[in-house]
């Protein structure tokens, strides 16, 4: 496996991968992986001649009072990990490197960020979309591929493809689990026992919402109602939202009679949690969205 840290190495390194006409699969990551990140890395492996990752911690998608200095780090770890799960090309860039200078020119989206986690956290999302758009023009992969834990992120990204015209295939796989079913993230180890214990209501709050739609029920608002007292039985944090919505549109429904994404968010004291489940009208587990 190949590490690159230059901008200028990596694009003429993916040059070289186009002139022999191979085709490469792409995994944004922000670092310290888990088992989540390294079954994209998987899934790309078997799908491309090329899999080629990032690492970088972007600070345009940190609010003022997020957690940028404390995001968890583990390079070395992190360098293993990827390698052994089929990576070809591991791009680590600098902040330094990646802004050079203050940026002039910011992407922006006018939909799909006013629900779910966007609501709180403004302006998170433009910096998505602006390190995504730098990184697709460095890399100009065939596909890239994105964890279904955070679905409004995968959305923003499915609207950032077909509005800019990139020629990429999005593909979306399924939130990997812990065996209790909890989504394994890199903010799981912020969690105290007694919150770990708990935090797997998260899930199971979900499942109890795609139950009831498995058994009739069209009434969203029933639903996200059923949801939100299971969790706050279970759960000491603090709920941040329960919402159901069509999908990838991100827009209110009135019935169960489309694809939905059922989500929610939980405050812990040093862990923010994020869960949900991608189904369709009726209340199937989509698996994979591209």
């Amino acid at each position: 496996m190949k590490v690159i840290r230059s901008i200028q190495d990596m694009k003429q390194l993916m040059r070289d991968y186009r002139t022999q006409n191979k085709q490469i699969g792409f995994v944004p990551t922000m670092g310290f992986l888990h088992e989540g990140h390294l079954n994209l890395m998987r899934e790309a492996k078997k799908e491309n001649d090329v899999v080629a990752a990032s690492i970088f911690i972007n600070p345009l998608q940190f609010g003022p009072n997020e957690d940028y200095e404390n995001y968890p780090r583990d390079e070395q770890a992190d360098v293993l990990q990827a390698e052994k799960a089929g990576v070809d090309v591991l791009f680590i860039p600098t902040v330094a490197d990646m802004y050079p200078n203050p940026m002039l020119i910011q992407l922006g989206i006018k939909g799909r960020t006013d629900v779910l986690c966007g609501r709180s956290r403004p302006g998170h999302f433009d910096g998505v979309l602006t390190v995504l758009t730098k990184l697709f023009h460095i890399i100009s992969p065939d596909k890239v591929y994105f964890g279904l834990k955070d679905a409004q992120q995968t959305a923003v990204v499915d609207a950032l493809i077909d509005d800019l015209n990139f020629p990429i295939e999005l593909v979306g796989l399924p939130t990997v689990r812990e065996t209790d079913g909890l989504a394994k993230s890199s903010r799981n180890v912020n969690l105290t026992e007694q919150e770990r214990g708990e935090a797997v209501w998260l899930y199971k709050g979900l499942q109890h919402g795609r139950q009831l739609i498995r058994r009739g029920e069209q009434n969203p608002d029933k639903i996200i109602h059923d949801v939100t007292e299971t969790m706050n039985h279970h759960i000491s944090g603090n709920i941040d939202y329960v919402e159901l919505l069509s999908y990838p549109a991100l827009e209110p429904v009135s019935s169960i009679n489309q694809r939905i994404i059922l989500a929610a968010a939980v405050y812990f004291e040093r862990a923010r949690l994020i869960d949900n489940l991608l189904l369709d009208k009726s209340g199937e587990i989509i698996t994979r969205y591209s």
